[in-house]
């Protein structure tokens, strides 16, 4: 096996970020509601609210450009499913982690790993996709999913990566750790 030879590799985008999703549903959703909104005027009134009627009198062509940003909102979060934003291969003896255009590849030698953990996060639909996040000694890559890695090396620093398959990825860095330290 070479030292430059792919033993794991996995991508994750950023169109998959559930907080994401969900900003750029709501701003979809609010578009096509001003856009229906001037499309009809009149007020309406309901049990538990008063909405009034539409605040610009000519309303012929008032509403299309509501219309036309919920659909480019729509392409546009489309189109993020396709933009690579962590792409993880583990080598030989350490793991790089590549991200989203001008970030910087970052290098983590599996020499200098001292402890290796697997686990899910908390429930939560409100975690935003980090790269490279420097918070409280620890340093975050996630885009999407519920489970991670976490790697503590010899300097203390704490490695908490995201991953969709987290299993074989655990495997993998076991694997890689154990003959790092039987080589010793």
């Amino acid at each position: 096996m070479s030292n430059r030879e792919i033993i794991f590799e996995e991508k994750q985008y950023m169109g998959h970020n559930r907080l994401s999703i969900l900003t750029r549903s709501i701003l979809a959703l609010f578009c096509f509601l001003g856009y229906y909104w001037s499309e009809n005027p009149k007020p309406v009134q309901v049990s538990f609210v008063s909405i009034g009627s539409y605040p610009i009198d000519n309303t012929s062509q008032s509403g299309l450009i509501f219309f036309l940003s919920g659909i480019f909102i729509l392409m546009f979060s489309a189109g993020l499913t396709y933009i690579l934003h962590i792409h993880t291969k583990v080598y030989k003896g350490y793991i790089l982690i590549d991200g989203f255009w001008t970030t910087r590849k970052v290098k983590i030698d599996l020499n200098n790993i001292t402890h290796i953990r697997r686990s899910r996060y908390k429930r939560n639909i409100f975690r935003r996709a980090v790269y490279n996040l420097h918070n409280k000694g620890i340093i975050k890559f996630y885009t999407s999913g519920e489970d991670f890695i976490e790697l503590t090396d010899n300097s203390g620093f704490m490695y908490r990566i995201g991953t969709h398959r987290l299993s074989e990825f655990y495997t993998n860095i076991k694997g890689q750790l154990v003959i790092i330290n039987n080589a010793r």
